[in-house]
C-alpha cells in the first residue's frame, strides 16, 4: 500500500473547506493531519467537523511540528509569500491559491525558494482544470484551431463585490481589486490556452464605480460598510503579444448589466472556440460549410483533477499544469497593467525589464 501523504491546511475559510478539504479528502493517499488559522475559532470549527486534533494559529509551528508532506495555502494574498517560502524551505510541497503573490517580485522569491528546496508548488488555478478548458487545450495544442491571433475574455458581475471592508477591498492585503481577484482566473486561462506567449505591451484602465455602496455585495459577503475600499471594482484592457496576437479583457465585481457572465473567445486561422458561462463551443468549417460544434463532456468524469494531479506530481513526478513560474508570468502582466492604468498609457515589456523567463 502506498504511504499516505501528511496534509495540512493553512487558512480555514470557506474556500479552503469547499475546494481544498473536500477534494483532498476524497483521495485515498492523503491524511489530514492539522489545520492552521490565525482565528482559532475558525480553525476549531473546521477541525471539529473533520475530526482533526492538531490545531494551530501559527503556520511555522505547524510546519515545524507535524512532519507534513503537503500544505494548502488558502489565506489572504499578502500572506502567500512568507508562508510558501517557509513551507518549501522546510521540505513541504505547496498548493497555493491564486494569485501566487502580491506582485511579480514576490512571486519570483517563491520560485527561487521552490528551486532551492527541490519541492513542488502548484497554483490553485481551478479554471485550467475544468473539462472544457482541458479539452480545448488539447484541441489547440493539436493544431485544430490553427494559429491563434485574437482572444477576448472577461468575468462581469452585476452585484458581486466580495464584501466592502473585507481583505479583498484592502490593497495592502489583496494587492489590488477585481483584476487580481477575477482577472487572474480568466486572463490566465486565455494565455494558458494560447501557450503563455511573450507579451509586448499592455494598456488598460481601472475604475471605482461602486466603492461607496454596500448594496452590491456578492451573496454571502456582507462586509463592513465603513471599511476600507481602496482598490478597483472594474478593470479593462488590451494585451499585445510579440506574435502579433492580441487579448482583450474586462472584469467587474459590480456593473449595471442584466446578468453575470464569464466568457472566453479564442480565434484561430482554422477555427475558433468559446467558453461562455461554462459551455464550450467550437466553430470551424467542414466540407466547405461553416459548422458549430458543441462537445459533450461528462461533468461527472474529470478529464484532469487538480488535486490528484498535484499528488501525482509529487509521487510520480508528473509535470505540473500550473507551476509557480506561471504565477510570475501572470503577476508581471498584472503589475504592468496597474502601471498602465495609473499612467494612462501603454507599458511595454522590454527584455531588460523582464523578471522571469517565460515557461511554456
Amino acid at each position: 500500500m502506498t504511504k499516505k501523504l501528511r496534509y495540512g491546511l493553512i487558512g480555514a475559510g470557506s474556500n479552503a473547506e469547499k475546494k481544498h478539504l473536500s477534494n483532498y479528502l476524497s483521495l485515498p493517499n492523503i491524511e489530514l493531519v492539522s489545520i492552521c488559522d490565525v482565528n482559532q475559532e475558525h480553525a476549531n470549527k473546521i477541525a471539529k467537523k473533520y475530526h482533526v486534533k492538531n490545531i494551530y494559529t501559527s503556520y511555522a509551528d505547524m510546519i515545524d511540528k507535524e512532519n507534513l508532506d503537503i500544505v494548502s495555502i488558502c489565506t489572504p494574498n499578502s500572506f502567500h509569500t512568507p508562508i510558501a517560502i517557509y513551507a518549501l524551505l522546510h521540505g513541504v510541497h505547496v498548493h497555493c491559491e491564486k494569485p501566487l503573490a502580491l506582485n511579480a517580485i514576490e512571486a519570483q522569491k517563491i520560485v527561487d525558494a521552490k528551486n532551492k528546496s527541490g519541492k513542488q508548488l502548484m497554483i490553485g488555478l481551478n479554471n485550467r482544470f475544468t473539462n472544457e478548458a482541458v479539452f480545448l487545450k488539447r484541441l489547440i495544442d493539436a493544431g485544430y484551431l490553427g494559429e491563434i491571433y485574437k482572444a477576448k475574455t472577461g468575468w462581469i458581475r452585476r452585484s458581486g463585490i466580495p464584501g466592502r471592508g473585507t481583505w479583498f477591498t484592502n490593497k495592502e492585503v489583496a494587492g489590488g481589486g477585481v483584476m487580481i481577484d477575477l482577472g487572474v482566473h480568466f486572463l490566465d486561462l486565455a494565455l494558458y490556452l494560447m501557450g503563455l506567449p511573450e507579451p509586448k505591451y499592455v494598456t488598460g484602465a481601472t475604475y471605482q464605480n461602486f466603492h461607496q455602496t454596500a448594496t452590491r455585495n456578492r451573496n454571502g459577503y456582507s462586509g463592513n460598510p465603513a471599511g476600507v475600499f481602496n482598490v478597483e471594482d472594474s478593470a479593462a484592457g488590451l494585451l499585445s503579444l510579440q506574435s502579433g496576437a492580441i487579448v482583450h479583457f474586462e472584469f467587474a465585481w459590480a456593473s449595471n448589466i442584466e446578468n453575470d457572465q464569464t466568457y472566453l473567445e479564442i480565434l484561430g486561422t482554422n477555427g475558433g472556440a468559446s467558453i461562455i458561462n461554462g459551455e464550450l463551443k467550437v466553430f470551424s468549417e467542414l466540407l466547405d460549410t461553416t459548422v458549430d460544434i458543441t462537445p459533450i463532456l461528462n461533468p461527472n468524469i474529470k478529464l484532469k483533477n487538480e488535486f490528484e494531479h498535484f499528488v501525482n506530481s509529487i509521487v510520480f513526478a508528473e509535470e505540473l499544469s500550473a507551476p509557480a513560474e506561471h504565477g510570475v508570468y501572470m503577476m508581471d502582466i498584472i503589475d504592468r497593467f496597474y502601471v498602465s492604468a495609473s499612467m494612462g498609457e501603454p507599458v511595454f515589456f522590454k527584455n531588460k525589464e523582464k523578471r522571469v523567463r517565460i515557461i511554456n
